[in-house]
């Protein structure tokens, strides 16, 4: 099926880096064929301010001003370890008051790990949403921060942004300021199907046909809701759904129980394939910390689940840890496609790119054909030859055709 480009169905993608591989990758899955860099000049003066420049014929002396009326542009942000989240952020905001300035009719941002969400609180008691109360020891925590995720949804929505598309954000506060200050244009997609597809095609894990030997595990109540969807999204009766219990007690030390809430207890478990999911991994203290308490079910396999995976030093060296046989994550922070990043890890590491999943939710936000017929599980594999499912013979789009 032949499509116009996106330029004459009146959306541009653009980035706040011209060579952004992810957003190279969802612009050209949204039949873009323009480089970035044909669109929009990232321009920099020499006491290095930044000053973009959408691109416009030199001789058209009708339209300036204009050159973006009715159009919808998208800006796709990630994290790079070429510029920080500030500069990106920053440059963000001065793209799309570009943008609008120049006729934008909406301006999208998509951000698959929305920047600042981490700051989702500030010294108040009502500055912040949590699934728990708020006692005054949280409320200490931001003693004297400033409630960043708050401003940022702010300076956006000022800057001239319209639309926010994120991936499996982690805070209900975020969600909340976010979708207040977007009056709802606020889109957090959730990767189920993408990880259910993959794990039911794959053989990251063995169970039976009906989920018998499957155990999915939610590291704390605030995964529940994620967890049990997850749990709906496969499909599996016999499967079974246990919840931990985490106590802080210092900065990177927890506890880990299982929680008196959990669906199953241990009992019959042993032996079971586990997997546990969750939204983010920084330093790996807990994951680590819970793989090895449920060391006492003495699993076939162990394999961690994480939408956005933050490869620091730290965190390769916990999670290389022997209790996690394997870990699966999207590329919503896309330098964990490099093998230096993945480190000593590579070697049980597999990523699910979501570029393609992204541009099908862009369109479908859009109101626009699909490029091509919409594809259920939109997403290609990565997957180092150091691990020991790699498959040598087929290529991973030949891998991708086999599981759908």
């Amino acid at each position: 099926m032949n499509l116009p480009t996106t330029q004459s169905t009146q959306v541009i993608v653009v980035s706040n880096s011209s060579d952004n591989p992810f957003a190279i990758d969802v612009a050209y899955a949204m039949n873009q064929r323009e480089d970035i860099a044909d669109l929009i000049s990232m321009k920099q003066f020499m006491n290095t301010e930044f000053c973009p420049r959408f691109i416009s014929d030199e001789a058209d002396f009708d339209h300036i001003g204009r050159t973006l009326k009715g159009k919808s542009v998208i800006i796709v942000s990630t994290g790079s370890h070429i510029k920080s989240r500030q500069e990106l952020a920053m440059a963000n905001l001065i793209i799309a008051r570009a943008a609008k300035e120049n006729g934008a009719k909406r301006v999208i941002l998509v951000e698959p790990d929305l920047f600042y969400s981490a700051q989702d609180r500030g010294p108040y008691q009502d500055s912040g949403q949590t699934h728990l109360e708020r006692d005054i020891h949280d409320i200490k925590k931001f003693d004297g921060q400033p409630f960043t995720a708050k401003l940022y949804a702010q300076v956006l929505k000022l800057s001239g942004v319209d639309t926010v598309m994120t991936v499996h954000n982690h805070s209900e506060s975020v969600q909340k300021i976010f979708s207040d200050v977007f009056e709802g244009d606020f889109h957090n997609l959730i990767p189920y199907q993408i990880y259910a597809h993959y794990l039911l095609n794959s053989n990251i894990l063995t169970y039976g046909d009906d989920g018998e030997g499957l155990v999915l595990c939610a590291p704390d109540k605030g995964a529940r809701e994620f967890v049990k969807e997850m749990y709906k999204s496969l499909g599996l009766s016999k499967a079974k759904f246990i919840m931990l219990d985490k106590e802080r007690t210092a900065e990177r030390k927890v506890e880990i129980t299982l929680h008196k809430e959990s669906e199953h207890t241990f009992d019959g478990l042993e032996g079971s394939s586990i997997i546990l999911f969750d939204d983010m991994v920084r330093t790996g203290s807990t994951v680590v910390k819970s793989c090895q308490f449920l060391q006492q079910i003495k699993p076939q396999r162990m394999v961690f689940a994480v939408t956005h995976f933050y490869a620091s030093d730290e965190g390769r060296e916990r999670m290389a840890h022997p209790t996690i046989d394997e870990i699966l994550t999207l590329n919503t922070l896309p330098t964990i496609l490099n093998r230096d990043e993945q480190g000593r890890l590579r070697k049980k590491m597999v990523v699910l790119k979501v570029e393609k999943w992204l541009a099908q939710e862009l369109l479908t936000l859009l109101n626009l054909p699909q490029v091509q017929q919409q594809e259920a599980n939109p997403y290609k594999i990565d997957m180092s030859s150091k691990n020991p499912r790699f498959k040598r013979k087929i290529s991973f789009s030949e891998e991708l055709s086999e599981l759908k």
